[in-house]
């Protein structure tokens, strides 16, 4: 059992002024694997003083010794790999091959990428009759989901030390423990006192506190488009900078020079990942009308090969939905396909054959799906694909930019001229083509309602610095 009944404030594992906890559950197994406490406002508040006050000294530091801190994080993060990888797999369902092959190393990789970023990093511009500087924002707010629990803490974390900013921490309740063990990591290498606070606890006492607290200078939040817009509204009432990473509705395109089979793997790795629990997944799968027979041909073909099962296997592919409040929306979702005429191809309501513990939900392909259909519309994060036929490319760049969100787009195929036309006409923040590589130095975020900023990279960093401009200085 992990029972971790304290918050992390001003350097040290201190009580809650509070007696509420929540239990915290392996979704595999259904099992309660710890505790947590719910912080209150008092702790909220002591989290934002030792913040407050660390701020003069650490917003002063150099350059090379922010370096040297992210370093040194880098380096006892990776001694706890197996520690991390343990925790995600039990409070996420996350399979252990996953844990570590994408929610290990995209927490590496934040640490690392922040530290060579601040290298060349430039916090002076000299030109004509000023300099302007970049100097740290303040104290940052940072509210996390549940869905990536290294990978969107250490992304936000990583940039605000780079730039020079104290930060309170409120981590998803549903999955905190990963949080729990960076404090570890803070507090061991030590991370000066004040500098990283985390204080557990619910969105509506710790998450509203944040987004409110008038000591407060930025809040990062990555969510709901619904809670995104009430920490806009509480952030303006003391006209705090906020930075939101909200949901998506992904468009995969594929062209009519693409090999079937090839876009169908690419199609159903995007559902299956993280139990399609990925703000970026393509689940709009924008096919040729000329392609559709052979095109759901390969995915009855593939999907049999992606494992659902048993995190702990090394061959599982799949873990279960995170809670049982998801998985009953994900079936809401699928039935909601079924009653508006889409066509089932694969999957549907209820659990996977032999999975009756856990939230397991089957892989569920949906053909011959309209836009404008809810299944194509709101995002379901969970494993539902929904395949769209269309009549040309531009029919196809049109149906892809038909959404209220914009933050991610793909794009397969083999034609360059093609790929690089589609690639640009897609309204979003990220663009894949061809299954490309991750680059931690690229911006991370969205147009229209999947967001306001950009993490990863010099841009994070950006993120939690002002400009500060000075005339007539030489």
């Amino acid at each position: 059992m992990r029972n971790k009944l304290q918050h992390y404030i001003n350097g040290e594992w201190i009580d809650s002024t509070g007696s509420e906890t929540a239990e915290v559950l392996n979704p595999a197994t259904e099992e309660v694997i710890g505790k947590i406490s719910l912080g209150t406002e008092e702790d909220l508040d002591k989290a934002v003083k030792a913040a407050r006050a660390a701020f003069p000294t650490f917003s002063q530091t150099t350059r090379e010794e922010r370096i040297d801190l992210l370093e040194k994080i880098a380096a006892e993060y990776k001694n706890r790999k197996d520690e991390i990888i343990e925790v995600i797999t039990e409070e996420l369902g996350s399979p252990i091959k996953k844990s570590e092959e994408i929610h290990y190393q995209m927490g590496y990789a934040h640490f690392t990428q922040a530290a060579k970023e601040l290298k060349d990093f430039q916090f002076v511009d000299k030109r004509e009759n000023s300099t302007i500087y970049k100097e740290s924002i303040g104290v940052s707010g940072l509210i996390t989901p549940w869905n990536f629990p290294t990978n969107q803490t250490t992304t936000k974390i990583a940039s605000a030390l780079a730039a020079g900013s104290p930060m309170v921490l409120k981590p998803a309740e549903l999955t905190p423990f990963a949080a729990i063990i960076l404090a570890e990591i803070f507090d061991k290498i030590g991370v000066p006192k004040g500098v990283f606070n985390l204080v557990n606890g619910t969105g509506e006492t710790i998450g509203n506190g944040i987004s409110s607290h008038p000591d407060i200078d930025f809040v990062s939040f990555t969510g709901s488009v619904g809670v995104g817009q009430k920490i806009m509204e509480n952030g303006a009432k003391t006209i705090k900078k906020v930075a939101l990473e909200l949901g998506g509705k992904s468009p995969l395109i594929v062209l009519d020079d693409t090999d079937p089979e090839y876009a169908a793997n690419t199609a159903i790795n995007h559902i299956m990942m993280n139990t399609g629990q990925v703000c970026t997944a393509a689940t709009r799968i924008i096919v040729p009308k000329a392609m559709k027979g052979d095109f759901e041909k390969a995915l009855k073909t593939a999907l049999p090969q992606y494992k659902v099962g048993n995190p702990q296997d090394k061959d599982t592919v799949t873990g279960p939905l995170v809670a049982e409040k998801i998985w009953n929306r994900v079936q809401d979702y699928i039935q909601k396909g079924i009653d508006e005429g889409a066509t089932l191809l694969a999957g549907g309501t209820g659990k996977p054959n032999g999975l009756d513990k856990g939230y397991f939900a089957k892989p569920t392909i949906f053909t011959d799906v309209r836009n404008d259909m809810t299944i194509a519309q709101e995002e379901i994060f969970g494993p539902v694909m929904s395949v769209i036929y269309s009549n040309s490319i531009d029919e196809a760049i049109e149906i892809a930019n038909d959404t209220v969100y914009g933050l991610a787009g793909y794009v397969v195929g083999k034609d360059e001229e093609k790929l690089a036309r589609v690639a640009k006409s897609i309204r979003a923040g990220r663009i894949s083509i061809n299954n490309a590589k991750s680059d931690f130095s690229a911006p991370f975020g969205g147009f229209k309602q999947s967001g306001i900023g950009r993490e990863w990279g010099d841009f994070g960093i950006e993120e939690y610095l002002e400009p500060k401009s000075i005339l007539g200085m030489k």
